[in-house]
């Protein structure tokens, strides 16, 4: 299947505290798509630990939207644990998948994304007719192929080497894109707190065998004590090792000792 990728515009809601709601996963609903998967990442930005992808399935007969949900980042640790169950009975299916660090160093990050993504929609019991991605990028379809270049004249740019993984190729359904639409799109806000809370658990459960670093507490992103901690120990087995780290590149998150930590 050809995919077909569609930014779909937004209005961003004047207050940041703004219920999400279902108008854009409805109007794709009467549009013909009778299993609308909802996606959302959480992990990109971190130093350790997976790239994880939350997918949640709405059909035409999804009820009313959680009282409380949110985009994860605005709830309180507390509030999306509380979420999760409400979230599985409300949507018709949901899953999440995880790219774990070595597959970031192997990959690269957006490729690491397209795999836990369909990780994600092959937990799910079914099949979708499309996708709706929060942000203003389509990682989940495949890219076009790039010619071979001359090997006496490489490319400009890095291009995507194919890996092998563990996923069966299957018929690409359309992407549309939205920004801001883990603020916006209520399904996607359940998507977000799903990716979220299972990735913040794995952090919690691998913490007790890298105590020096925390994840209990940071969840692997770049916190000052993170840092501090990469510093003077360097990178474990579950850091992103390919990354431009602290404890190789001193100066990338600021001197220790000029008050920026």
């Amino acid at each position: 299947m050809t995919t077909a990728s569609r930014v779909l515009k937004v209005q961003l809601p004047a207050q940041a505290g703004h219920r999400p709601h279902l108008r854009v996963e409805k109007e794709l609903l009467r549009s013909g798509t009778s299993r609308l998967a909802a996606m959302d990442e959480v992990g990109r930005g971190a130093l350790a630990g997976p790239v994880t992808v939350g997918v949640v399935v709405v059909t035409a007969s999804v009820g009313r939207v959680p009282a409380g949900l949110r985009d994860s980042k605005l709830l309180t640790p507390a509030a999306r644990d509380a979420m999760v169950r409400p979230v599985r009975r409300w949507v018709s299916d949901w899953a999440v998948g995880h790219a774990s660090p070595a597959e970031i160093d192997t990959l690269g990050i957006i490729a690491a994304l397209r795999l836990a993504g369909r990780r994600a929609l092959a937990g799910l019991a079914g099949p979708v007719d499309a996708v709706l991605l929060d942000g203003s990028h389509d990682y989940l379809s495949t890219p076009p192929l790039v010619p071979v270049a001359d090997p006496d004249h490489p490319p400009l740019f890095e291009v995507e080497v194919a890996v092998e993984v563990d996923v069966e190729p299957c018929a690409e359904p359309p992407v549309h894109v939205r920004v801001k639409a883990d603020l916006t799109c209520a399904a996607v806000a359940g998507a977000s707190v799903l990716a979220k809370t299972e990735r913040d658990r794995l952090l919690v459960g691998m913490s007790p065998a890298y105590p020096q670093y925390n994840f209990a507490v940071n969840k692997g992103y770049g916190t000052p004590e993170h840092i501090a901690a990469l510093r003077a120990h360097g990178p474990s087995m579950v850091h992103r090792r390919s990354w431009r780290l602290p404890c190789e590149d001193p100066e990338l998150f600021g001197d220790p000792d000029d008050g920026l930590l």
